[in-house]
């Protein structure tokens, strides 16, 4: 689904409609989710797997972990975050929160009427340096 809107350029007076894809709302959301300190990745644990190889054939979902309802002027996002260890849980689902607002409000014009955080799971640094050790015995 896409946002419609009647539109008239103000210098020109030429009318026309803009259209604004769900799939952008979502990536505009997953991008300002991404940038709140405390976010490790977006999305399950299956998306994230999904995504690693995405991301591996230079493909990345910036929507990963995002769900978006738009409608004519409103908009509605649910938002699956890992986090990272040890932060506020509840201030870094805040944080995205009021950054996904922002972004969905000043980038795509609509207004924001829900935006659902989930914590899905939590980010443990030592845990990528565990692996790194595993992985470099092997040969």
């Amino acid at each position: 689904m896409s946002t419609t809107t009647p539109s008239t350029t103000p210098a020109s007076g030429v009318a026309g409609k803009n259209t604004i894809a769900e799939g952008v709302v979502a990536k505009v959301a997953g991008i300002a989710a991404r940038e709140v300190p405390g976010v490790h990745d977006l999305g399950t644990a299956a998306a994230r797997a999904v995504g690693a190889i995405r991301t591996a054939i230079n493909q990345q979902d910036r929507a990963q972990g995002v769900s978006v309802e738009v409608g004519e002027t409103q908009a509605a996002a649910d938002i699956i975050i890992v986090a990272e260890y040890p932060v506020d849980l509840q201030k870094v689902a805040d944080d995205v929160r009021t950054a996904v607002t922002r972004a969905i409000t000043q980038v795509v014009g609509l207004e924001v009427t829900e935006v659902n955080v989930t914590v899905s799971d939590v980010h443990i640094p030592s845990d990528d340096n565990a692996e790194a050790e595993t992985e470099s015995r092997v040969q």
